[in-house]
């Protein structure tokens, strides 16, 4: 591949339009809005010069509605060889292109598994694929020279190929990012009324919780009127799910010994049910979860702290798996939870003790 059109430059299209630029390809970037296009090539996602020609590879990076009719434009009009998308959903916009009557021997449909809470392309990086599964959905009818092209895009992001049909995809995206988005929102919509003393208690489970409840909204309809069946068979069995809690609790609230047993059993059962769904989360680099052991220490607000929490504990030779920061209300100051692996422990804790750091129990 030596030549791209990116059509879209919003979050990921001008990320893959960074990641394929900073490796030689020759990116041009087009926008229904100039200046977003505009953005992005002083970001260094390319040229907002259309090509003299056809390109060899035109990723469409626009919301789902709009996806059919964008591409059936670019391959109409011969904008390259061949033509994928990036929306994160599947199904719908596939049958809309053969509704249309457009040649799909050329087109793949894909999905990379990121993003962030922040759209456009200010919020863009080159990095944001890396490591990440990308989602592609071919037929028997895809051109190979399109699914090589797609792969090698998927290789130049450093992201991880998938391959899936486009209906299955649909309904795994509306389990495992749509719903999600949902009920975090809910979630925090419960805060926007809430007492000022309550809200003042937020910790870490209501920040993890409420973290993508920040995402567009007006994104977000796009997507979920992309995919509003498959969202909302899942959301039926959350609430199914909520009901069951809600008596339960009631029970637990109520003064019948038998009432409260079967209230305790019913909200046992949803929090095994939990930790069972839990652990088949994949973990590092997609391998099976780990159980890691948390070291917990107080650190100061200032310039420099995480700096030298990490490099304290690359002295004791440990390997930080994951981090998590809760900050204290009030203070400069916080906690910083290192996840490491459990027999890790003695080493980290004996050399933060000794570099003069306060650990939590």
């Amino acid at each position: 591949m030596r030549t791209a059109l990116v059509i879209g430059t919003g979050l990921i299209g001008t990320s893959a339009a960074l990641a394929l630029a900073g490796r030689g390809v020759h990116v041009h970037l087009v926008d229904h809005d100039p200046a977003q296009a505009e953005t992005a090539a002083a970001l260094g996602a390319g040229t907002d010069r259309a090509p003299e020609g056809p390109v060899d590879l035109a990723i469409v990076a626009v919301p789902p509605a709009h996806v059919a009719a964008t591409l059936a434009e670019a391959i109409r009009g011969g904008a390259a060889r061949g033509y994928l998308d990036v929306a994160s959903v599947k199904g719908g916009p596939r049958r809309e292109l053969e509704a249309l009557g457009v040649d799909l021997t050329t087109y793949l449909g894909t999905h990379p598994m990121a993003g962030r809470e922040r759209s456009g392309p200010l919020a863009a990086t080159a990095d944001l694929f890396e490591g990440r599964p990308w989602v592609l959905t071919p037929t028997r009818d895809t051109d190979t020279e399109v699914l090589n092209l797609a792969l090698e895009l998927i290789a130049l992001c450093r992201a991880v190929p998938v391959v899936m049909d486009a209906d299955a995809h649909d309904r795994a995206v509306a389990l495992v990012s749509h719903t999600p988005q949902l009920v975090s929102s809910m979630v925090a919509a419960r805060l926007q009324d809430a007492d000022e003393t309550a809200v003042r208690l937020c910790g870490q489970g209501i920040r993890d919780v409420t973290r993508i409840a920040a995402s567009d909204p007006r994104m977000w309809i796009d997507i979920l009127s992309a995919n509003p069946g498959p969202v909302a068979d899942v959301l039926a069995a959350v609430a199914a799910d909520l009901d069951g809690t809600v008596r339960a609790l009631r029970a637990l609230d109520s003064g019948d010994d038998g009432r409260r047993e079967d209230g305790a059993a019913g909200i046992a059962d949803v929090l095994r049910r939990g930790n069972a769904g839990r652990t088949r989360v994949p973990g590092k680099h997609g391998s099976a979860p780990t159980v890691y052991e948390t070291v917990t220490v107080l650190i100061g607000d200032q310039p420099g702290e995480l700096a030298r929490i990490f490099a304290d504990a690359g002295r004791a030779g440990v390997n930080i798996e994951d981090v998590r920061i809760e900050h204290a209300a009030g203070q400069q100051a916080g906690h910083i939870q290192l996840m490491i692996e459990p027999t890790a422990v003695p080493s980290l804790i004996d050399t933060l003790q000794e570099r003069g750091w306060s650990l939590r129990q």
